[in-house]
């Protein structure tokens, strides 16, 4: 099975960000929300998390799976997109607007996943 390029392209994005958790774990970590527990525990977890996803797109008996965990995830990481907009520690010193604009990026990104179900 032959899959569009651009389906590629989402997987490469996604293991990119998941190994920069590893590579940058402090960018993470400084936006990681104060109540959830083991932050350096849960940036790695996370990372982990995109990488696998990101590979199982690539893969014909994963696609499905992994389709449904990236959308999984960005509904939790919506949480994190949530807490930066509490204040000005929890915004890493991004800007408010940028913060705001970041919110329907997450259900664009829920979407570009979604739409490869029909592949």
């Amino acid at each position: 099975m032959t899959f569009p390029w651009h389906l590629y392209l989402m997987a490469a994005v996604y293991i990119f960000a998941g190994i920069m958790h590893f590579i940058k774990p402090k960018a993470y970590l400084r936006i990681m929300p104060r109540y959830i527990p083991q932050p350096k525990l849960m940036v790695s977890l996370s990372g982990i998390a995109e990488i696998l996803l990101g590979i199982g797109l690539c893969v014909p008996a994963l696609k499905n799976l992994s389709i449904y965990g990236i959308i999984a995830m960005l509904i939790v990481f919506l949480l994190v997109h949530i807490y930066m907009l509490s204040g000005e520690k929890a915004s890493a010193g991004i800007q408010k607007w940028i913060l705001i604009l970041r919110l329907p990026l997450q259900f664009g990104l829920m979407y570009w996943a979604y739409w490869y179900l029909q592949f």
